[in-house]
């Protein structure tokens, strides 16, 4: 049943008074721009990793710090990136944002040692925090039309969802023929673009009459309590779950999370206003956003894994393969945005999570001597086209109806929710496939046939509980997100329908 719903927020400001709509399509170009900065360098570093090894000499237990410093720091401070826009401008957070990323890749891109370099991948998250909501925020604002809202955030959330297979192919291209440090150096020139793009066509934008205060006690506790969870997590692969440590760090980030939770019922200007969270569509939709990016990571990080080793491909070998899953993507994530305008982000989502789920089952029937084309290939391509079924429709629903105060708040909890869930899946997939991996050999002869079938098994195994991941996602999304189409109402802002 098609129905309207009205919300509390104030109405959006009509096209012709909106400064960015003139130059809106060439300010979507400049945010998505951006945004495949800060989304590459979640995956960029990957196929970079053993030539930075080689080159700074740190061991491997000191490898995985250059992927979590980044991780670390931009999950954590998402929502204080999100909320300083509310406060301080979106606009300015944004540039400042671009050009301490860009230092930052300049200075690791230069990092003569590993503590520099983690150093440096800690401050592109720190930045990349205050980017990613501002160029969220910015998006939300800028298109307030139905129809083109969902194009401009098609086109966002193909970016989001295919920037990490893009890293791969970039990262393995650049330490093939150039260096890694320029895996990190390739992010100054795109900054630079994209702050002359901003300065020329970003306008400040007044300050709301009611704009919140930072919430002091809530910032504190969540910044905590997700570097806690994050670096549990982390820590668990090398020290194990049923380490002190790692139960430590966990267990004090649930209870500060759940801490936070508590404060922003009482805060006059919380953080992150909880109405955001519990309007039932909105919060299906950020679950979606947490679900699918914890499932993307069991493509990207393990079968870059079998591709490289059990088929030995080469860095830009191994990134050039995910191509047809960022084709797939593309084509969803565009095609996606009429469909949800007529029955709504139920029926995509859902749809998108179970083809998801059936190309991650066809990787779990991988052999040493599968090739691409017969059994790689088709998994790439079903599984691009369920996340981009699923990714534009629940971003673009997560931000939508939001009051404008709370815009940047809300965008910063969509990466958020996409980091911490990415995060989550990484540890809890790297610690089952290291215990089938030892599982398998058990009893056997320690020689390069088994060792080689036991990395098989740990792939597959991952392979299966990423399929489990996005199984849980559609169950999950079709049983909390309403169907219903969205109706434009001349005297409401659009939102989806309950």
């Amino acid at each position: 049943m098609t129905t309207i719903e009205t919300t509390r927020a104030e109405p959006s400001a009509p096209t012709e008074h909106n400064p960015h709509h003139a130059r809106r399509w060439l300010i979507l170009g400049v945010i998505a721009l951006a945004q495949l900065a800060v989304v590459l360098d979640a995956t960029i570093v990957n196929i970079a990793l053993p030539s930075a090894q080689h080159s700074l000499g740190f061991s491997n237990d000191n490898r995985q710090w250059i992927i979590t410093a980044y991780a670390l720091a931009f999950g954590s401070l998402l929502l204080l990136g999100g909320r300083l826009g509310d406060l301080f401008g979106r606009k300015p957070m944004f540039i400042t944002g671009l050009i301490g990323f860009a230092a930052a890749s300049a200075l690791g891109g230069a990092a003569g040692s590993f503590g520099v370099l983690v150093a440096a991948r800690g401050l592109q998250g720190i930045f990349g925090a205050l980017l990613a909501p501002a160029a969220l925020s910015l998006l939300s604002v800028t298109f307030t039309d139905l129809k083109e809202r969902g194009r401009a955030f098609a086109i966002y959330g193909a970016v989001s969802g295919g920037g990490g297979a893009i890293g791969l192919i970039l990262g393995g291209a650049l330490t093939e023929y150039l260096s890694w440090r320029w895996c990190l150096y390739v992010n100054v020139p795109v900054a630079v673009v994209a702050v002359i793009g901003a300065m020329l066509l970003l306008k400040k934008q007044p300050k709301a009459a009611h704009a919140p205060t930072l919430d002091v006690p809530g910032t504190i506790a969540i910044v905590a309590g997700l570097v806690s969870l994050v670096y549990g997590l982390a820590t668990a692969e090398t020290r194990g779950w049923s380490s002190v440590v790692t139960l430590g760090y966990i267990g004090a980030g649930v209870v500060l999370i759940a801490v936070f939770a508590w404060l922003e019922t009482r805060a006059k200007h919380p953080l992150l206003p909880l109405r955001i969270l519990l309007d039932r569509t909105r919060g299906g939709s950020f679950l979606a956003v947490g679900i699918v990016g914890g499932g993307m990571f069991g493509v990207f990080l393990f079968l870059t894994y079998y591709l490289s080793t059990a088929l030995d491909y080469s860095p830009l070998k191994t990134g050039v393969s995910f191509l047809p899953m960022i084709v797939g993507i593309t084509i969803t994530a565009q095609g996606s945005a009429p469909v949800v305008n007529r029955i709504g982000v139920k029926v995509p989502v859902t749809v998108g999570m179970l083809l998801a789920t059936c190309g991650m089952l066809l990787f779990t029937q991988l052999e040493l001597t599968s090739t691409y084309w017969a059994h790689i290939f088709p998994g790439l391509v079903i599984v691009g086209l369920g996340i981009g079924l699923v990714i534009a429709p629940a971003i673009s629903t997560a931000t939508q109806g939001v009051q404008d105060d709370d815009a940047g708040v809300a965008s910063a909890a969509v990466n958020t929710f996409q980091q911490i869930g990415g995060s989550i899946s990484t540890a809890v997939l790297s610690a089952f496939a290291a215990a089938a991996a030892t599982d398998y050999m058990q009893g056997k002869v320690p020689n390069q046939t088994n060792a080689a079938l036991a990395a098989l098994n740990s792939y597959t195994t991952a392979f299966w509980w990423s399929a489990g991941i996005f199984a849980g996602g559609a169950v999950i999304c079709g049983l909390v997100l309403r169907h219903g189409a969205v109706e434009k109402d001349p005297n409401a802002v659009p939102v989806m329908a309950h």
